[in-house]
């Protein structure tokens, strides 16, 4: 079992789905940046692209998401509109270059949108980019999805969907304002398997408002019985202040810390047990599971769409809020819909926010990054010799260890990863006067 130990699990971290991360993103950091990164792809160079889409059918009470109701027709006409300029503004932009592997539909809900829709987004991405067969994928709200979902899917070539579960228990799903049955996500996952779609992921959640332990294991349980090939469980984060639709969870319900602690620990113990492979602190796959071969081998990657085997070295964002990453530069659309319409419309690029990295930064987010996917870090003899006085405490519990000078997160430890790797960050941490920028 993990150890618990509540006054590291206290102090607030990042979930360093980039590093720097989207707090240090500032505005004197935008499209000349993401123009002239584009600019420096080479004709080879691996790419991934991420559409946005920010509406769903019904909005959940728990989501952090930038997402907004798809009712009015008009407004999702114009962004659908927007977002089809985007895709031919950075494709001429990229001439021809760099080479489309995957192509990641997320929200929000894509499924928001018709059918019909998502086939023009796609056929219009694989004319424009250098696209020949990417592997396609996409995030479905249950609740929305049809069996003509289903045949779209299998037509346009999709490999891999992932479903938004997060409970099974029905006074959770009442308390977090997400109705949907058992037999339904049976129904989802049986259509998508006829079709030929096999690769199914599931978000599941602890920490949820009423949620027992007994809950989460009914859950988990349901959950190895369907046998997704990859399950992420995320610890719901309460930020009523920052996400005003969270105000209607009864906060009162919550479970404490370390309820939410041992909700982790059973749902780590309980897929592995099952056979599940862990991926970084919160995914599992499937032995078979592309994900899983990359854990084996060390090339697990980190990224805003989490824990991921994908490791082209550029990932363009597109739609409203989408992050772009180049090795030494992150940048981020406009958030709002209306005023990412406005400036695609105008024929412009609409990233509006980021951080370039330098040879410091890159090499701290290398850093974290290997300890977040891989609970490992190679670092030289004077970062070793800079680490290992801070990371003192972290080494007597038992938490990591040294390889010479490799550092190693224990399994014990892997609760406490993101505070590890929060040492290594420049701002948060306490190796910030350390120079490890030895490239």
């Amino acid at each position: 079992m993990w150890s618990y130990h509540p006054d590291l699990l206290a102090k607030p971290v990042p979930r360093y789905t980039s590093y720097p991360t989207a707090m240090e993103f500032a505005e004197d950091v935008g499209a000349g940046a993401y123009l002239d990164a584009l600019d420096r792809v080479e004709a080879a160079t691996p790419v991934s692209i991420y559409v946005h889409i920010p509406f769903c059918d019904q909005i959940c009470w728990y989501c952090g998401c930038n997402t907004g109701a798809a009712g009015r027709k008009q407004r999702l006409a114009d962004y659908l509109a927007a977002l089809q300029s985007e895709i031919a503004i950075v494709a001429k932009r990229l001439g021809g270059r760099g080479r489309v592997r995957r192509i990641a539909f997320g929200g929000g809900s894509p499924n928001a949108i018709a059918p019909v829709e998502l086939v023009r987004l796609l056929d219009l991405a694989q004319t424009l980019f250098d696209a020949h067969h990417p592997e396609i994928s996409i995030e479905l709200d249950p609740r929305g999805f049809s069996s003509e979902w289903a045949l779209v899917l299998a037509a346009v070539r999709v490999g891999r969907v992932s479903l938004g579960v997060q409970a099974f228990a029905p006074h959770i799903q009442q308390a977090i304002g997400r109705i949907q049955p058992l037999s339904h996500i049976e129904r989802v996952v049986a259509s998508l398997r006829l079709r030929g779609i096999d690769a199914i992921n599931f978000d599941l959640m602890y920490g949820l408002p009423g949620q027992a332990l007994a809950d989460l294991e009914a859950t988990l349980d349901e959950t190895i019985r369907l046998a997704p090939s990859r399950i992420a469980l995320f610890g719901y984060a309460h930020l009523p202040d920052m996400i005003p639709r969270q105000r209607r969870i009864d906060a009162s319900d919550l479970p404490d810390m370390k309820r939410r602690f041992e909700q982790a620990d059973l749902g780590y113990r309980r897929l592995t047990e099952a056979g599940y492979v862990p991926v970084g602190f919160d995914h599992f796959a499937l032995p078979r599971d592309p994900l899983a071969i990359a854990a084996d081998e060390g090339r697990v990657n980190r990224n805003f769409q989490g824990f991921t085997e994908d490791d082209a070295p550029v990932l363009i964002g597109l739609g409203a809020s989408a992050v772009s990453l180049f090795p030494d530069l992150i940048v981020q659309n406009e958030k709002k819909a209306g005023h990412y319409r406005d400036i695609v419309m105008e024929g412009r690029v609409a990233s509006v926010r980021g951080v370039r990295r330098n040879a410091d930064q890159q090499r701290r987010a290398r850093h974290i990054s290997d300890l977040l996917c891989n609970h490992r870090a190679h670092l030289d003899a004077s970062e070793r010799a800079a680490a290992q006085g801070v990371l003192i405490e972290y080494e007597k519990r038992g938490l990591i260890e040294w390889e010479g000078t490799d550092l190693v997160i224990c399994n014990r430890g892997l609760p406490y990863a993101r505070h590890v790797a929060a040492e290594f960050d420049r701002i948060r941490g306490r190796l910030a006067s350390a120079t490890i920028a030895n490239l």
